[in-house]
């Protein structure tokens, strides 16, 4: 109820009067059974523009630590998360990931529609980077058509750091199902995974139109956020 109550009556209508989304293919999303939405990962807002465009319930999960703050804006954020169907995941440990496709796989299960970001994090510039072949191993296990989404411009509306976002039309293409079924025998093949991926991929760089690296988007962060080795401690020879 809560969650009718915030995407229908309450935040839903307030955001599409404010960001007056712009929708391409909204149409491909079936109407019934299991779904894969596999965007790019551009912002923060991406969780919140496109389970908003979709008729059915989408969920996607987040690390545990937005449900848990304090205060009033803590509430908010967990009233928030927890209202737009996102699912808390403890992203602590080294199972993280593992924890977070088994709670995508149990939407499925059901029927429902998973979201997902085969990036595995925020692109740090804007470019589409390699995806990680969780999403494939979802489809395999699932069976899930996947509809590919192009987010065209959430980095401009809050840019990452950004706590309030830009007032301008939200920009995003969603693409036709793709059928993996052919694949089905195929279960735990790392191949057949990788292509699967890179199909989706291939997709996500034509729709959002974002030019696409080979590498994945966590080493290029790891990269940039290494602290700087000081001269002094370097090895002498």
């Amino acid at each position: 109820m809560f969650y009718w109550l915030l995407k229908y009556v309450v935040l839903g209508p307030l955001l599409k009067l404010l960001f007056r989304p712009q929708v391409r293919g909204l149409g491909n999303v079936p109407s019934n059974g299991p779904v894969i939405l596999a965007c790019n990962h551009l912002s923060f807002s991406d969780s919140i523009f496109t389970p908003l465009m979709v008729d059915r319930r989408v969920t996607f999960v987040a690390k545990a630590e937005y449900f848990t703050g304090k205060g009033v804006k803590g509430w908010l954020m967990r009233q928030f998360f927890s209202g737009t169907g996102t699912i808390p995941v403890d992203r602590s440990g080294g199972k993280a990931a593992q924890a977070a496709l088994d709670t995508l796989l149990r939407v499925l299960r059901e029927g429902g529609i998973a979201g997902i970001y085969p990036e595995g994090t925020r692109s740090p510039d804007g470019r589409l980077y390699r995806g990680k072949t969780g999403v494939a191993r979802l489809v395999l296990e699932s069976g899930a058509v996947v509809i590919p989404v192009g987010l065209l411009n959430t980095d401009e509306i809050q840019p990452t750091g950004k706590l309030i976002p830009k007032i301008k039309r939200v920009r995003m293409n969603i693409g036709a199902p793709l059928d993996f079924s052919r694949y089905a025998q195929a279960r735990g093949d790392r191949f057949v995974e990788r292509a699967i991926t890179d199909e989706i991929m291939y997709e996500l760089m034509t729709l959002s139109g974002r030019e696409y690296v080979d590498i994945y988007a966590s080493s290029l962060k790891t990269t940039i956020e290494a602290p700087t080795r000081d001269p002094s401690h370097a090895p002498r020879t």
